[in-house]
């Protein structure tokens, strides 16, 4: 790190030559501070009919968030930095990973307090492209923040954009490192159903509950082993009304390559906004075929597509959608390839149609999911209020190496903006979910409540 900050600081004064004190000065003089204050607890109720299992309920609390500092642009140039801290309270005891009833997901290795340097860059912008290199927030299909409890997975990575072209945004990039965020430690890697749960879902097939709050190699976290980590490259088209059309390549060295697709279409009838969208996945190994530390030979062939279509009529929206990813056969358990046919994305990124707010089984082999959203904006009556209620069915096939059944999710959202106090966000959401994990023994479910309050300044 002491080594990156003398290379930006090195490259500021040469940008900026023998005027560089006074600029300097202003440069960071008139910079921003934002950030953002974030209390979370949550509570599931879970019933597991397993020999030897009962009815339980975990539950934790943190309050955490992120304070970030963005300098003014000097020459084009600027930096920015984030701290990141979650801590908990009120927590079950023992705090610690033995005990059942502690719910993982807003802290860090076994349940401890942390807190990050979560980006440190450099920008620069020249013209219509733009630079951006260091620890930062990555917002892309198949490598996100997945900001779902206290604090996002976040990248160090090094991203070119440029949009000459008329409505055509153009993006490559590099990613060396990954920052888990606290979400990925719902999910554990200790034997083979939850290797491929957690590979599928957003995190590391081999540890996702102890990678937490550190910078880790792409493959060292993904699979166990360091790689040249993952180039990236995108073009997206706006360039006709209500159309938008984009493609993504996600080369990830000696694991596999993975390129992503979607369009969206909507128009306006009157006071009626129907839309559509269609998306695809394909997946292939490459280089060593590190899948192969899950077992198996390594490689995968798989493919996974979606649509989606609804309308919005003022204030109301719905929508339904279908996903299906390619299915396993009987030599794929047998070899121990289950992901044959999955679609791997460890780094975060879940822009499935038929995501739930916990279920993410569209992604394992044979998966055939929909879904139905309906959402209101309560706006017209005065409140900044939104209201979400939804509900998704995913058909499991045989061989996708977690379930032996289907599952499906219920939930709501609700989201208020205060008007008593300026940015102030209070949310509420719930999940009911049925046979999230199916044994020959018995099977899972539960019923979850999350209170979310966020202050952003």
């Amino acid at each position: 790190m002491k080594k990156t900050l003398s290379i930006t600081l090195a490259s500021i004064v040469a940008i900026s030559g023998l005027q560089a004190a006074e600029d300097l000065s202003s440069m960071f003089s008139e910079g921003k501070a934002s950030g953002q204050i974030r209390e979370f607890s949550i509570v599931r109720s879970v019933t597991d009919t397993r020999p030897s299992q009962d009815e339980y309920t975990r539950k934790a609390n943190a309050i955490g968030g992120f304070l970030k500092f963005e300098t003014a642009e000097l020459n084009g140039l600027s930096l920015g930095s984030a701290f990141y801290t979650t801590n908990g309270f009120l927590l079950q005891s023992p705090r610690d990973d033995s005990n059942p009833e502690a719910d993982p997901s807003l802290l860090g290795p076994n349940n401890e307090d942390y807190s990050i340097l979560g980006e440190a860059y450099l920008q620069y912008k020249r013209g219509n492209t733009t630079f951006k290199g260091g620890r930062q927030k990555l917002t892309t299909p198949l490598a996100d923040a997945d900001d779902y409890r206290m604090l996002p997975n976040l990248f160090e990575a090094y991203m070119l954009s440029n949009t000459d072209i008329p409505d055509t945004t153009l993006v490559v990039g590099h990613i060396t490192r990954f920052a888990q965020g606290t979400f990925g430690r719902v999910y554990s890697g200790a034997n083979l159903p939850n290797q491929i749960l957690a590979a599928t879902a957003g995190a590391s097939a081999v540890d996702p509950k102890n990678q937490v709050g550190s910078f880790e190699n792409m493959g060292s976290y993904a699979v166990g082993t360091r790689t040249d980590g993952v180039s990236v490259a995108s073009a997206t088209y706006t360039g006709v009304k209500g159309l938008k059309v984009q493609l993504w390549d996600y080369y990830a060295y000696d694991i596999l390559n993975a390129v992503y697709g979607q369009v969206d279409y909507s128009m306006q009838l009157g006071a009626v906004k129907p839309f559509v969208a269609g998306q695809f996945i394909k997946e292939d190994n490459v280089g060593d075929s590190l899948l192969k530390n899950l077992g198996g030979d390594g490689k995968i062939d798989s493919l996974f597509w979606g649509v989606k279509a609804g309308m919005t009529i003022e204030n109301f929206t719905a929508y339904i959608a279908y996903t299906e990813t390619g299915a396993n056969d009987a030599s794929d358990t047998a070899n121990g390839t289950e992901y044959a046919n999955a679609i791997i994305t460890p780094w975060g990124g879940i822009p499935a149609f038929t995501q739930g707010m916990v279920t993410r089984h569209m992604f394992l082999a044979g998966t055939k999911a929909s879904k139905a959203a309906l959402s209101y904006s309560w706006k017209g009556f005065g409140p900044d209020l939104k209201t979400i209620v939804y509900y998704l069915n995913h058909k499991m096939a045989d061989f996708n190496g977690y379930t032996l059944d289907d599952a499906s999710e219920a939930g709501f959202d609700v989201i208020y903006n205060t008007g008593f106090v300026d940015n102030l966000q209070l949310r509420l959401r719930g999940n009911f979910t049925s046979d999230f994990y199916v044994a020959s023994t018995g099977a899972v479910d539960w019923d979850e409540y999350r209170f979310i309050v966020n202050y952003n300044f």
